[in-house]
């Protein structure tokens, strides 16, 4: 192994950001303030989840989720989904999608039915076979409850209903969000038959994590994949960071005049250059010798983001709210991977690298400074926050 100084970073994030202008649709919201659903600072050996969330109208009083609940007045659904990546989404079913999470959210289960009937899915519970939420060892007993956490449950299961609504639904919920609590979750959601796990998450690269990678997210003929991260250009974040892991970027949608869609690399999409991870033999850029993040990219800009429905926690903001982040793009993707049925080729991302063409090159945009390069601003061909593009109908993946 590498002798390299221990990194141990800490990242001090408000809870409370600055809200922007804009929304998918400009309709009013209960809240306009921008919330980093795992905000503040980051202990060692923890990661955080990546969803950040603003009111999207339609507020309801905890413990309220109904299937008569209306759509959001603002916020992308699932028909925007299938129109914008060109999704036969009567495809998926018999794969099963796994979304690793810390904590509980008591009303997963209520909200994601009402979501579904809201958005007329086919209905994906306990008793149909569609849904199951488990802790990290398998078991029926949840761990401790957690609002923050609990929005970003909401959206990884709804994203994974809007992707692919045929897929099954495999929710693990881990004690805590070290990175060894998370960690032996995925090896649980493989355990338990996942074949394709999506990852929210992330953490700064440090000297441990190559243990970490070999011990829980190298699976064969298992799709993994994971958020870049939210905070633009600088440190890689791990699990994505993996060779062996789909490092999910972001993008900036939005609806053109004409009916069709327009993506740029968003502002906030995590890329960077490993200090760690080799780079793979799939993967060639000029200025980064190590593993380079992303690879493939989706909605991330919570100002263009997807309407999620949540009862647990927000007070005021109960209900409908709109949900940013690359904690939007790896569900997403997750979904998408689903839809292509080919998760056993995707244990890495070799595969997207070798039918680049089935995805689509995302232009302009920038998540940073780099002095004009790829590492930060959304180039013709690879570029590193929103990786080879976007998925055009899943012949890429």
């Amino acid at each position: 192994m590498r002798s390299r100084p221990t990194i141990a970073v800490a990242l001090s994030t408000c809870l409370i950001l600055l809200a922007p202008t804009g929304s998918a649709s400009g309709a009013a919201r209960t809240d306009r303030s921008l919330h980093r659903a795992c905000g503040g600072v980051l202990p060692p050996g923890q990661v955080r989840c990546f969803a950040e969330w603003r009111g999207g109208g339609s507020p309801r009083a905890a413990g309220t989720a109904s299937a008569a609940i209306g759509l959001p007045s603002s916020g992308y659904g699932p028909t925007d989904i299938a129109s914008a990546y060109r999704l036969d989404t009567s495809r998926g079913g018999g794969q099963t999608v796994a979304i690793v999470d810390a904590f509980d959210n008591p009303m997963v289960e209520a909200d994601l039915a009402a979501y579904r009937s809201a958005w007329g899915l086919p209905p994906c519970g306990p008793s149909t076979g569609c849904f199951r939420k488990v802790n990290q060892r398998g078991g029926s007993t949840p761990p401790f409850a957690d609002p923050g956490w609990g929005v970003e449950i909401s959206l990884d299961v709804q994203a994974v209903s809007a992707a692919c609504p045929r897929c099954k639904i495999l929710l693990v919920e881990a004690d805590s969000p070290t990175f060894v609590d998370i960690g032996r979750s995925v090896n649980t959601a493989v355990r338990l038959g996942a074949d394709i796990v999506s990852n929210s998450y992330g953490g700064d690269e440090f000297n441990g994590i190559l243990d970490l990678a070999a011990t829980y997210y190298t699976h064969p003929g298992v799709a993994q994949v994971a958020s870049s991260g939210d905070f633009g250009f600088g440190p890689a974040q791990f699990p994505a960071v993996w060779r062996t892991v789909i490092a999910a970027g972001g993008t900036s949608l939005t609806k053109t005049s004409t009916g069709g869609w327009h993506e740029i690399a968003w502002w906030g999409a995590g890329s960077g250059c490993s200090a760690w991870v080799d780079k793979p033999t799939w993967q060639h850029d000029g200025h980064c010798p190590m593993r380079t993040v992303a690879d493939v990219s989706a909605v991330a800009d919570p100002d263009t983001g997807f309407a999620v429905y949540d009862t647990f926690g927000l007070g005021p903001n109960n209900g409908w709210i709109v949900v940013g982040g690359t904690s939007v793009s790896a569900p997403l993707i997750a979904g998408m991977i689903g839809l292509a049925g080919n998760a056993d080729r995707l244990d890495k991302a070799r595969y997207i690298y070798w039918h680049r063409s089935g995805l689509h090159d995302v232009i302009g945009g920038s998540n940073g400074y780099c002095g004009g390069d790829y590492l930060c601003n959304g180039k013709r061909g690879y570029d590193a926050p929103t990786g080879l593009g976007s998925p055009r109908g899943v012949s890429g993946l």
